[in-house]
């Protein structure tokens, strides 16, 4: 069966390593995001790889009135239809703390464009009964932390849609795969305070490769952050609201 993945937010470097991933395996790429010469680099990379098809199209999560033209695209292509969601972002919480009005953006970015755009997805995954969906979450979605509540707020919203997702399409034969990676080197990581166990773009995207082949529900990635956010979900609120985590 013919596989197509759309991935937005594609210029970035996990969605970069998983692209390649995919192409390698022959399946369709539609590469989607905001820097077309970028994107366009992107898809001969991946063409190169293997790639059945590899396409550069204009994504972006704050302009909704573009989805449609990208659903359009992919109900042209025959055979199982999947996507892959690597959108977000994270400007320094004191920045939001000085200007709220940043709140919009990292909630569209974040949480609201991919959910709009993946429930106009949907109906396509259920009509063909087969399609996976990769969300990309983040472990800061899994408690409110000083450093970057509102982007943890905006994931744990999205992580919260994805779960409603694949009940949805599980009735169907879809499936939803929520990733929560911990701290990954990447441009939203660089220069910020505080890292350490930083996992490799590549590294996550052989763990979401895994996930899919797998239909896991939920992974973490790397595996220990399951464990690191165990404890931390469970440190009374009284301790952790004097904390700097």
């Amino acid at each position: 069966m013919n596989s197509t993945w759309i991935i937005l937010g594609a210029t970035s470097a996990m969605a970069r390593a998983f692209a390649r991933r995919v192409s390698a395996q022959g399946a369709g790429v539609l590469l989607a995001g905001r820097d077309m010469d970028d994107l366009a680099a992107i898809a001969a990379d991946c063409a190169l790889r293997g790639a059945r098809l590899a396409e550069a199209l204009t994504f972006d999560a704050r302009k909704p009135e573009g989805f449609a033209v990208l659903i359009d695209r992919m109900a042209r292509e025959e055979g199982q239809l999947n996507a892959a969601v690597f959108v977000g972002s994270m400007p320094e919480q004191s920045a939001i703390d000085t200007d709220p009005s940043l709140i919009d953006g990292v909630v569209d970015d974040s949480y609201s464009g991919p959910a709009r755009f993946l429930q106009m997805l949907a109906p396509l995954i259920e009509a063909r009964e087969s399609g996976t969906i990769v969300g990309v979450g983040s472990v800061a979605g899994d408690r409110g932390r000083i450093g970057n509540y509102v982007y943890g707020s905006a994931k744990a919203g999205f992580h919260t849609y994805l779960s409603g997702l694949r009940n949805r399409l599980t009735r169907a034969g879809g499936h939803v795969v929520t990733v929560k990676p911990g701290f990954v080197d990447t441009a939203m990581t660089w220069g910020l305070p505080g890292m350490f166990l930083v996992a490799s773009p590549d590294a996550v995207a052989a763990d979401i490769q895994k996930a899919v082949a797998k239909r896991r529900n939920t992974i973490y990635t790397p595996f220990f952050w399951r464990y690191i956010m165990l404890i931390i979900m469970h440190i009374p609120e009284f301790i952790f609201k004097k904390m700097k985590v």
